[in-house]
């Protein structure tokens, strides 16, 4: 199996723990007399079932990321990359969006707002962040496809 048919799989398994919380939610209590939609019973093995699916994807995952390389950065280095600079970005360009907002005046005696950063300058720099994330995802999407899962 590839890294990426696991990472696939791993969130399929999420979705399907989600979904199975509300119907476990949903067949928990019923009024006397009545019998659930579903078997909780039947539910919770389920449950058992998913669970142990997605502890033995997320560690083959996590094994694999650590021992997987290119350029002498593991993947897990490269997805730590990969989330601190969508992290920064966010920031970056929430404070750009801040920063090169125009404040319309009505009169000259008015407060002037000005920007306290250059805008062009800062805008530079999200654009280099901005590559660097899309090269680091495009290796990392790389790798998953070309990389075998260790079980």
């Amino acid at each position: 199996m590839k890294l990426a048919n696991a990472l696939s799989e791993r969130a399929d398994v999420q979705k399907r723990l989600q979904q199975l919380a509300v119907r476990m939610n949903n067949n928990a209590k019923v009024q006397e007399g009545q019998k659930p939609a579903e078997d909780p019973n039947a539910l919770l093995k389920e449950l058992d079932a998913l669970c142990s699916r997605q502890e033995a994807l997320i560690a083959a995952i996590n094994l694999t990321n650590s021992r997987t390389a290119a350029d002498g950065v593991t993947m897990t280095e490269m997805l730590a990359r990969r989330d601190a600079l969508k992290l920064k970005l966010s920031i970056l360009r929430s404070f750009l969006d801040t920063a090169s907002s125009t404040v319309d005046r009505y009169s000259r005696s008015e407060i002037v707002i000005q920007s306290t950063v250059s805008v062009a300058k800062l805008q530079k720099q999200l654009d280099g962040l901005s590559k660097e994330l899309r090269e680091l995802d495009e290796k990392i999407q790389e790798l998953n496809w070309t990389t075998d899962l260790i079980e």
